[in-house]
């Protein structure tokens, strides 16, 4: 009897990955540039602090991570980009919106799809930042654009029959043939890859000039990966040694500082977008050639993940270095300011953030004999008696703000927006409603995995845990 070999999910999302690593490499040279130097800093950090420098993460791991990053127009074209990534055991988590997020033209809101579970994220953690183009938006676009962008990406095709049929093949099978995993992978990969078609140059232009990310989503007939983002440990170094080889970067590192105490959420740089060659069709039929800036190379070093009180005291943080930064000296950088708001307002140990509440993480048991005989102890008791070990859980998911910041750090220009008309409501519900299925909550799915560990603790220890902080 003959068996047909099945792969799963995981299995398949690496392989995704890795593929559209290659595309993305072919398409911009300089990603893999990026790629070369990221594994460069990571061995020589792994080098010099040993496994304290895999603290968020083993070394095979980063170096495996990805997200990606594309953009679609519609409700439809979200719906079937949510078919295709549910294939690859990638599931819609968090609600971003780049509309106010940044003083330029970004009219999108976004959710990223990934791994939920920690055990798949620990196998692969490939993610994609998905945005949607927000069309109805009346800040952005008059009645007239807005029809003529529900028409022309209306009648567009990004995903096949065949590739959404195997993705809910795959999704509800949960694994695929051989045979049928590679016709998958490769009609995924082929949906992302970078279209020759002639784009419609006065459409684009149209576009370009009310947001260079719309005309990136409605003014080209396909989807395409618009960055692929390693992990690095260290992207101060990377930054250094990227602008060293001449690759030109943005102006900065977005997100947290570099300070002396715990690296948190996500900091995140890019190199400039690259002019690409492009054909276009003019208005008398002729197509001829001519270039367009929209892809980069963004790069990402992830740190703890925050309860909602530690992304309480983050915002307070965030608004507190816009307004000293607004009244700062010349010549005074953001990053400086937040260094010091950093150090006022933060612990400086992952031990005082575990234990005030503020960042999430499990904890594993690795003496239990202080608190044998007892029926309950606090955390912060079983902490300090070393019965109990805090171990951080990685921030898998983003910043609206960075992300904004990066779109913003790789336009020609700011592009146009009326603020006196209102802009569409969209939260994570309103984008759940549009997407056809749950979006969820990053706070929630990291609340769960502390909790599990803390249950399974008391099953150990053979107590209940009191005092907890969140």
């Amino acid at each position: 009897m003959t068996t047909t070999t099945k792969l799963q999910l995981w299995e398949l999302r690496a392989e995704f990955a890795l593929r559209l690593a290659t595309l993305y490499g072919k398409e911009v040279p300089a990603y893999n540039t990026l790629v070369d130097v990221s594994r460069e800093v990571n061995e020589d950090l792994i080098r010099k602090n040993g496994e304290d420098a895999e603290r968020l993460g083993s070394i095979h791991r980063v170096t495996a991570e990805r997200h990606g990053a594309i953009r679609v127009g519609s409700a439809r074209e979200l719906a079937q980009v949510a078919r295709v990534f549910a294939a690859f055991g990638m599931y819609p988590v968090g609600f971003y919106d780049l509309r106010d997020a940044s003083k330029s033209s970004v009219p999108v809101v976004s959710t990223a799809f990934r791994p939920i579970d920690a055990a798949e994220l620990a196998r692969n953690p490939f993610r994609v930042f998905t945005s949607m183009l927000a069309h109805d938006d009346r800040r952005f676009f008059d009645e007239e654009t807005e029809k003529q962008l529900e028409s022309f990406i209306g009648a567009r095709t990004l995903f096949s029959e065949e590739l959404l049929e195997l993705a809910d093949k795959a999704s509800a099978e949960k694994e695929l043939s051989e045979a049928e995993a590679a016709r998958l992978l490769d009609l995924a990969t082929t949906a992302f890859e970078l279209s020759q078609e002639p784009v419609d140059h006065d459409w684009y232009f149209k576009l370009e000039r009310i947001s260079a990310v719309a005309a990136d989503i409605g003014g080209v007939p396909s989807t395409h990966i618009n960055h692929l983002t390693p992990r690095v440990l260290d992207i101060d170094d990377l930054y250094a040694r990227m602008e060293a080889r001449g690759i030109a970067m943005i102006d900065e590192i977005q997100g947290p500082p570099n300070w002396e105490g715990p690296d948190i959420l996500l900091r995140q740089t890019s190199f400039r977008a690259l002019a690409e060659e492009r054909s276009f069709r003019h208005s008398d039929g002729e197509v001829r050639p001519g270039s367009l800036r929209v892809r980069f190379g963004e790069v990402e070093q992830r740190g703890i993940a925050l309860t909602e009180r530690g992304r309480d005291v983050y915002d307070r943080m965030v608004a507190e270095v816009d307004s000293l930064l607004a009244a700062a000296p010349a010549g005074t950088t953001r990053i400086d300011v937040a260094t010091e708001v950093w150090r006022k307002n933060l612990p400086n140990t992952e031990r005082e953030l575990a234990l005030q509440g503020l960042a999430f993480f499990t904890y594993r048991v690795a003496n239990p004999g202080p608190a044998s005989g007892r029926e309950s102890a606090s955390l912060r008791e079983l902490v300090d008696a070393g019965s109990l070990v805090p171990e951080p859980i990685v921030y898998e998911d983003f910043l609206p703000r960075s992300a904004a910041g990066i779109f913003q750090s790789n336009l020609t220009d700011d592009g146009s927006r009326d603020d006196k008309q209102l802009g569409t409501p969209y939260d994570i519900n309103r984008l759940s409603e549009v997407l056809g299925s749950r979006i969820f909550d990053p706070t929630e799915l990291y609340a769960a995995q502390q909790a599990a560990s803390l249950a399974a603790a008391e099953g150990q220890l053979n107590l209940t845990i009191t005092d907890r902080p969140f």
